[in-house]
């Protein structure tokens, strides 16, 4: 991702050498994405259709929650605007007297176009009906923190890490990427500390200006050779491992799910991604409450049969940040620079930040340190807030039948996040109140966290006992009859990516 999009920005004014190694693969953890990653694409100037079908690639309309606050309860966080009447959002009229039980659906259309395995785009690719205009000029080109607020693009992707690798490094390498295939066995620094050069097994020693390390939780260059330290999260999320499956299925039987499924267990929760010809599984979990043979036993009696034959892939996640992500002239982006548990796909989400961040501040030929720094700002900030934000689903989940989900009840929080949930009890989450740096999230996705999970009781505002409630029963009958329309003309969406196969 960082070699095509630093290529994109920047052609044949910087030579960029990729090195990637022969032996380590791609970790199929990071298989769906945050709603902005279109982003990346537009910028390189791909289209869906030249991508998605070389990636297995499906649509990603919401986070379906399965069990978190009790078993056979399920909410979605959806791709969607929230909506606002009178000043306050459409969730706190549902607080005050939603029409259903069911917040995601009254406030929402997504949650039914789910429900119903529907492509949110029409088989001539046309977008559902939605305020968002993708053609809109005063949208092109916006980073995507420039781009919050502005509008919710009402879908994101899944897609298989490795070939979507495959398809950019091929990308890259015609638009004069040199690709080098090789490990690297040592890092050479100068007498500043700098990084003069890296030491390959098959192509000797490799010299650069500017080093980007992109070599997963190993950090070999940031950690490793110019030790940076590392500062965990693990004191506020305690899940560790993971162990994953990639399952074949005959997704035309099955039919294609248009999201992430997260759905709880007893010591952690187990996503479900639905891909063109398979499905992607994976158990997130604690290892001081459950093993990893239980927890691989526990992921394919889940999958069922089809899960017998495959090879299952664990996973020790290291979670938490590096202190800085850029140091002397090594920026590190990925897993290097660090990673949360994908409960909410944020690992593509933190490249693709990064990357912006990266070409936003690339530094001149004097490095001044004021590019560095806010580098580092943006991108601890961001990894800060999301870890605040994660925090908040373990401590709002109502479940409490095994020793995990209790202990989530008297777990540590983020500084900062406490004060915040007492603010929340009274008030919905808003623009002031939550987490204050820029980190993926906006408001009404903590108010769908709090309204689903159950846990921590949550107040209408008082204002709306004095106001006349017209404006919003219209609104919410304007999305009941939206979604009528919608489930009864959108395709199911395996059609969809058949045809645009």
């Amino acid at each position: 991702m960082t070699a095509s999009y630093l290529k994109a920005a920047f052609g044949d004014r910087i030579d960029i050498t990729l090195v990637e190694s022969g032996k380590v693969g791609t970790i199929g953890v990071g298989e769906a994405t945050f709603s902005d990653i279109r982003h990346f694409f537009e910028f390189l100037g791909l289209k869906e259709k030249d991508w998605m079908p070389a990636c297995n690639a499906t649509y990603k309309l919401a986070v379906r929650f399965e069990n978190w606050r009790e078993k056979g309860h399920y909410f979605y966080h959806p791709f969607e605007q929230m909506r606002s009447v009178n000043g306050h959002p459409l969730t706190d009229w549902w607080l005050q007297d939603g029409p259903t039980g069911r917040f995601d659906k009254d406030c929402f259309v997504m949650a039914s176009v789910i429900d119903a395995g529907l492509s949110p785009r029409r088989l001539d690719g046309t977008l559902l009906d939605s305020p968002f205009d993708e053609n809109a000029e005063e949208m092109q080109g916006l980073t995507m923190s420039e781009h919050q607020g502005k509008t919710q693009f009402p879908y994101a992707y899944h897609f298989e890490a490795a070939l979507l690798a495959k398809y950019l490094t091929r990308y890259a390498v015609e638009r004069g990427v040199r690709h080098v295939i090789d490990d690297v066995e040592d890092v050479d620094l100068d007498e500043r500390g700098w990084i003069s050069s890296v030491r390959t097994a098959g192509h000797g020693e490799l010299t650069g200006d500017l080093f980007v390390d992109c070599t997963g939780f190993r950090g070999l260059l940031l950690n490793k050779a110019l030790q940076e330290p590392f500062i965990s999260y693990q004191d506020t999320l305690p899940n560790d491992s993971a162990v994953a499956l990639q399952v074949p299925m005959d997704m035309e039987r099955r039919g294609i799910r248009p999201c992430t499924t997260a759905t709880a267990q007893d010591a952690g929760w187990i996503w479900t991604i639905p891909l063109t010809g398979r499905v992607g599984t994976g158990y997130v979990y604690a290892k001081d409450y459950v093993s990893p043979e239980e927890a691989e036993r526990t992921l394919r009696e889940f999958v069922g049969p089809a899960a017998a034959d495959v090879e299952a892939n664990h996973i020790r996640m290291r979670i938490g940040r590096s202190r800085n992500s850029w140091v002397n002239n090594c920026v590190a982006v990925g897993l290097a620079s660090g990673f949360v548990e994908p409960l909410e796909s944020t690992g593509i989400f933190f490249i693709h930040h990064a990357i912006e961040q990266l070409t936003k501040n690339f530094p001149g030929a004097d490095f001044h340190p004021t590019h560095r720094d806010r580098y580092n700002d943006a991108v601890a900030h961001v990894m800060d807030g999301v870890r605040e934000f994660l925090a908040l689903h373990y401590a709002a989940a109502k479940r409490s039948d095994t020793q995990y989900w209790r202990d989530t009840k008297t777990r540590p929080l983020p500084d900062g996040l406490a004060e915040r949930i007492e603010k929340w009890r009274t008030q919905l989450p808003d623009s002031e109140t939550v987490y204050p740096y820029y980190h993926g999230l906006p408001p009404y996705s903590y108010m769908c966290i709090l309204l689903g999970m159950g846990g921590i009781d949550v107040k209408p505002s008082p204002a709306l006992a004095l106001a006349d409630p017209t404006a919003a029963q219209l609104e919410f009958e304007a999305i009941r009859e939206k979604t009528e329309q919608l489930t009864r003309t959108l395709p199911a969406a395996y059609d969809y990516f058949t045809q645009l196969g």
